[in-house]
Order: C-alpha cells, then structure tokens, then sequence
C-alpha cells in the first residue's frame, strides 16, 4: 500500500512552533541567571519601571526577563514550580499564537478557516457532552455566556426592546431566579449588566424539610413564579446547578425543567459535574441536563487546559435573535477564540478526554471509601456511588471520650468552635499534601468543610492515587489531636480561671488549646502605664515560651486579631498536662513582673543608697575625729604624733545590695565560716516536678498506660537513694575541711606545718569531726 504524500509545512508556522517551544523550555527550566546579572537586574527594574531601550532586545533577554517577573526573587527550585502543564497544555498555548498569525491573512481565507475551526469545536463539544443540535458561545469570562443568553431571552419576550430599550421592561418587569446555593454575586452581576434593579432577581433557598439541603426548593418556586405572575411580572430565566460551588449537588433539573416548559422560562444550567456527561455511566440527575436551553462548560480546569476559553452550548432557532444578543459574531477573528480548544480536544482525542474526567472521578470515590473508615470525620456528598465532589469535616458526634479530659459544659459556642478547627484542618492538609488540591469552603448549614473536587484541580496538579493515599494518612495523624485539643479546650480555661494573675481570652475563632493574657497584680497606674506594662510582661512572656522545649506552639495570634497582647496556644496532644502548663504560664509571667519592678525601681533604690552612703561616711569621719583627735589631723603635727603614737583604726567596710536596697557590712565576706555556709547552700531553683530523660514539658509521664513498671519505680528508688548518699558524702568532707577555731590565731608555723596522724587513728579523728 502506497504511504500518502507528506506535505511540507509552512516554514513560518515550523518556526512558531520552534519558538514556542523554546520559550517553554526557557520559562519552565528554573535556570537562574549570574550573580552579575542578579545585580544589574536590581539596579535597572526591580520595583522601578525601566525606560524602553532604544536598540531593542533579543528574544532570550526578554523570556528571562519574564521569567524574573514570574518567579521574583524565589532562588529555591521548590517555590519556582508552577502548575503542571503537559502537551495538551503547550498545545493551548499555541493556538493563542496561531490566532495572531492566522489573524493576518486575507479576508476569505480567514473567514473559511474560522467557520471551520468554530463548527468542528461545537460540534465535537455537543457530542462529547451529549447536548443534540446546539450552538456554542466561546467566552473568556465564565459568567460572559449566561449574560449573552440573558439578552437573546430578553428579545425574545420583549419584541420591542430592540427599539424602545428599558421603557419596554417598566410595564412588566422581568424576572431572574437563581438558587440560593450559586456563585456568590452571580445574580448581581447579571443585573449590573443587563441595566436590571435588584427587584429583578430572586433567589430561590433551597430545601430545609426535604431532599438535599444544596438543592433548590421546586415547590416553593412554584410558588413564586404563580406570585409574580399574578403581580404582571414577567418569568424570565431560572438558573440551576449540576454541583453547586460548594458542596457539588445537583438541583432536580428534570421537575425544574417541566416548570420551565409551564411558564415558558428559560432554564440554564451550570456546575462541575457536567464534565460527567462525557463518562459512559453518569446519574440521571445529571443527565436531565441534556435536555435544558443552555449549559456552561469549563473544559479549561476539567482538562488541564491553561487559557482556553469557557464554553456555553445554547438551542434557539432565530439566528438574528442570537446575533442581537451577542451568541454569535459577523467578525471572523472574533471566532479564533476557539482556536486553541479546537487544538487541544484534537491532540487528547475523545478517550484521552473520557480518561481525564474518569480519572478525576475516581480519585473522589477513592477519598470517600477511605472516609467512611475514619471516626469522627463526617462526609457531606450527594451520591455516594457517583460524586465527583468530596466534602468533609471534623465533629466530635462520633468521637468517645477518653481519660485526660472533659466535654461538659462544651456546648456554648460548640459549632464556632468545630468551624476553627476545620478551619485549620483544611489548611494544613492543602499545605502538607499540596497536591490533592483540598480547599476550605464554608456552607451555610454544615460550616466550614474541606472540600476535594478533583475536577477542578488534578489535572491541574496531576493528582494521583497515592496523593488521596497521603492525604488520608495525614487526614488519620490530624484526628486525635483535634479530639484532643477540643477535649482539653474546657481543662485550660478551668486551670486559667484559678489562677488570679492570668485571664482567660474567650476567642471561639481560634484552632488551638485556647488564648491567655498575663495580668500585673499592680493596679495603682493609670490605664495608658497599665496598657503598656501589660503588652511588656505579655511579649517578654511569649518569647520565654517559645525558648521552652515543648511540642506546643505558642504565638502572638493570627495578623488580623481583635484580642492584642495575649497569648495563643496550639493544638494539644493527649499527654498534655494543663495544670503544669497553666502554673509554667502564671510562674514565668510573675517573674517577669517582679524583675520589671526591680528594674523600674532601680533609680531610686540607687539614689537613697548614696545617700544612705554618705550619711555613714559623714558619721565613720565624726567618729574617726573624736577618737583621733584634733591634732592628728593637721598634717605634719599628725605625722609625728602617728610616728610616736600609731593608732590602729578599725576600717568598715560597706556593700550596697541592689536587691533589697539598702547598705551591708563588708565583715561576712571576709569570714571564712560564713563563705563555706553560703556555698554549701546556694541559691537555686528546683523544679517540684520529676522529669524523666527525654520527656519534654508539659506532658504527662506514661499518658495513656495505666500503671508504671515495677521495674522502673525501683530503678527510680535506688536513683534516689544513690544521690542522697552522694549528698551526705560530700557535706561529710566539706564539714571536715572546715576549721574549728579562728585562723586568724593560729600561728603561721603551727598553721603551714603538716600535722600527722597516728596509724589506727584515722577512722577515730574523722568520726570526731562528723
């Protein structure tokens, strides 16, 4: 069999290629640039906009300088790494620069080359979506199409609003429903865009008695769709969801679309779990989407896909009327926007598209078996068999109590709290597993959730199964200490409110074992010194926590806090000894207090010192005088009378103790007895609690284990034994190299001598020394 002729390609398309390729490699390779040109960089455009050059630049001073603009002054290859893009993705990135340089051919062969590239897309798309004989709109913006929709519904129940505008909207105004579980602002946006009062929207709440608590309320907007009517208002256009943004439901599209065909509404739907009409079996909640006026798709995140355009698939058959409201466009470059989907869909292929979104969906029924093993996680999905959205969180409904803590008394505020810690749960998972792409979302029923919508993100990403495998093992360590923490929240404000110089800082909003703020015990100052004093000790508390060798975290609170000087304590684990860290708080914070009071104190404790000091010194020299007398003091009569007559004057000496501020004689330090007592006595701190090697503060020796081995409590007995009888030794030689009787009197030969001892009377003397 014969090969087909090849044909050469356009030598200027190869080149595109070839740069495009080049640039790629340039953007994504993460070289870095010279130390020299680091530094030329700094001095020309860093944070300063640089003048145009007059001679231009080459093509790979450009790309590096982009790359700079980019990645910023991230030297680590780590925080370099953008999204994954593959081939399907450098193939969307080529069609935007095919546009340009399609754009610049003759009028007919553009337009010949655009109505192909837009009819083989919607085509492919309607197939692959199951949506029969539809249009397609391609849109940068994702709300782009359902406004464009709302304008040709518009004209098609006003015949005059071509012509009259808004006057024709005042004698029935038009009106738009939307579930109460879409797009936050959705709704706004439309009537800001159409010139529509907000008396034009209504949003319809979903189910409270019945069904899904994310689907919409089909008896209630029955309800007032007959109102409105009945009040000359016009029914305009329902928007539905096939998963809604947060939790990924999908409305009962079939009953809202038999109320769409009673009324002569227009019924759009929209949502993530679209992508799953490409799959072979889908539910038939989903399915019933098939059959409404118009859906948008987002084949971009579903796909992997960087910059390529949403899409939204309508029926109509008045061409003009489309044309009037901006579905379809006249220009022929206004309809290159589907060029790089058209690229895209044709290098993955049908089955390379059906695997991506079967992949997706796996990857959610993967995480949602692994869920349901683990306790108190709760799950909130539509369908458990086919929902490509996971949404959960922590509760403590299916948790059991265990010994070290208490829940009682733990229902104010019990839902704030769950919600922080969700909260935080979220967000270390995104941050410890980044490539499951978990997210925080907030439902007005459940709270705050985790939420894994892989439809939106793995592609992306490339998130595979041993991603939901890390995230489940994460998600499995992160779970007994939240029981923990929410246990031991009750014990620490118990512990606080005991202790009078501490104050327990009720803040509901924080993930962690709670906030505490020392208070000074002097209340003499006005309010400002009293402020000041309190943010003080509080920072120079906090940082003597965090020297601490503990698991616990200890900060400052988040950036954007109500509660300033106080002091946030993390999560808990399960041998944590509140009491011991509420009395480490209270200790280190006292003394904290009492070395600011001595310092405050410093200045006059000083000054009445030198004044004591001088009155003793006037008084030593009055004494001096009256037992010298006068005439020693005159100089040469003093000099003889010394000469002839020496006086021996007693000198006393004088040290200033800053701590208890006043002045002491200097006789102690040069008696020896009483420097041997001070050493064999010093001052230091003991810790009342035993701690064992390699246990680190606050925690509770031998937590979650009932008893301590015999073994170790003997070993403990003779560790203590062995150093009391270390003690009793060493006193037993300082006591012995103690002397008996005043060195002073000792006479020097008698003292330097060496004294020996009779054999057989060692044991004799030392007993007579004990």
């Amino acid at each position: 069999m014969d090969k087909p002729p090849v044909k050469m390609m356009d030598p200027t398309l190869a080149e595109m290629g070839n740069h495009l390729s080049g640039a790629m490699k340039i953007l994504e390779s993460g070289k870095l640039e010279s130390e020299q040109g680091k530094e030329r960089r700094k001095l020309s455009w860093k944070d300063i906009p640089g003048p145009l050059q007059g001679d231009g630049q080459d093509v790979v001073s450009i790309l590096q300088l982009v790359q700079n603009l980019m990645h910023g002054d991230d030297d680590q290859q780590g925080h370099r790494r953008m999204q994954y893009v593959g081939e399907q993705g450098h193939m969307a990135l080529l069609g935007h620069s095919l546009a340009a340089y399609i754009s610049v051919l003759e009028r007919e062969r553009l337009r010949k080359l655009t109505t192909r590239i837009l009819s083989d897309t919607t085509l492919w798309l309607c197939r692959l979506f199951r949506y029969e004989n539809g249009s397609a709109y391609y849109h940068e913006d994702d709300r782009e199409g359902l406004l464009k929709v709302c304008r040709l519904v518009i004209n098609a129940h006003y015949e005059e609003y071509a012509t009259e505008g808004f006057t024709v909207l005042s004698s029935k105004h038009p009106v738009i429903y939307q579930s109460a579980a879409c797009r936050p602002g959705l709704g706004q946006h439309l009537c800001s865009q159409l010139g529509l009062p907000l008396s034009s929207l209504c949003i319809v709440p979903c189910n409270t008695m019945f069904g899904s608590l994310h689907q919409m309320d089909v008896a209630l907007l029955d309800k007032l769709i007959k109102d409105d009517r009945e009040s000359g208002k016009v029914p305009l256009l329902l928007i539905a969801n096939a998963g809604t943004p947060g939790a990924g439901h999908t409305d009962k599209l079939s009953r809202l679309k038999e109320l769409c065909v009673q009324y002569n509404m227009w019924l759009h739907v929209e949502g993530v779990n679209l992508a799953t009409l490409a799959l072979g079996q889908i539910s038939s909640t989903v399915t019933a989407a098939t059959k409404c006026d118009s859906m948008t798709l987002t084949p971009g995140p579903w796909l992997g896909l960087p910059a390529v355009p949403a899409v939204t698939l309508y029926r109509h058959e008045d061409p003009a009327l489309s044309l009037t409201a901006g579905l379809t466009s006249s220009q022929p470059v206004e309809k290159l926007r589907a060029l790089p989907l058209w690229l895209s869909l044709q290098y993955l292929g049908h089955d390379g598209i059906v695997e991506r979104i079967k992949h997706a969906s796996q990857l959610s029924q993967q995480l949602l078996e692994h869920l349901k093993t683990l306790a108190s996680i709760k799950t909130s999905v539509e369908d458990e068999l086919n929902s490509p959205v996971v949404v959960f969180r922590f509760s403590q409904d299916n948790s059991a109590p265990s010994s070290g803590g208490s829940v009682e008394g733990y229902f104010a505020g019990e839902r704030d709290i769950i919600d922080a810690l969700n909260r935080w749960l979220g967000e270390q998972l995104a941050q410890q597993v980044p490539l499951s792409g978990v997210d925080v979302v907030e439902l007005e029923d459940e709270g705050t959730c985790v939420r894994f919508s892989p439809l939106m993100t793995a592609a992306a990403l490339g998130t595979q199964e041993n991603d939901v495998a890390a995230l489940v093992e994460k998600l499995g360590e992160m779970i007994p200490v939240l029981c923990c923490t929410l246990r031991f929240r009750q014990d620490f404000k118990d512990e606080v409110l005991q202790q009078a110089s501490l104050s327990y800082i009720e803040d509901l909003s924080w993930p962690g074992l709670g906030v505490v703020r020392y208070e000074p015990r002097n209340t003499d100052l006005d309010e400002d010194k009293r402020q000041q004093r309190v943010e003080k000790i509080n920072s120079e508390l906090l940082n003597k926590l965090m020297e601490l060798d503990t698991d616990l975290e200890f900060s400052c609170g988040p950036e954007f806090c109500e509660e300033t000087n106080c002091i946030f304590i993390g999560m808990a684990t399960e041998d944590l000894d509140v009491s011991e860290l509420v009395e480490t708080i209270g200790s280190v914070g006292r003394d904290i207090e009492e070395s600011g009071k001595l310092f405050e104190n410093m200045t006059e404790v000083v000054r009445r010192g030198i004044q004591e000091a001088e009155l003793q010194l006037q008084k030593a020299n009055e004494e001096k005088l009256i037992e010298e007398g006068v005439l020693r003091q005159i100089p040469l009569v003093g000099s003889v009378l010394n000469w002839f007559s020496p006086v021996q004057a007693s000198v006393k000496g004088r040290t200033f103790n800053l701590a208890e501020g006043c002045l002491d004689s200097t006789e102690p330090v040069y008696s020896i007895k009483a420097q041997m007592n001070t050493e064999a006595s010093p001052d230091s701190p003991k810790s009342s609690t035993k701690r064992f090697p390699g246990q680190k503060l606050f925690r509770r020796h031998g937590a979650g284990s009932d008893s301590i081995s015999d073994t170790s409590s003997v070993s403990q007995l003779e560790d203590s034994f062995r150093e009391t009888a270390q003690v009793q030794q060493v006193t037993d030689v300082e006591e012995a190299e103690v002397p008996q009787e005043n060195p002073a009197h000792i006479p020097e030969d008698t003292a330097s001598s060496d004294q020996r001892v009779p054999e057989g009377q060692e044991t004799e003397s030392v007993d007579n020394l004990r």
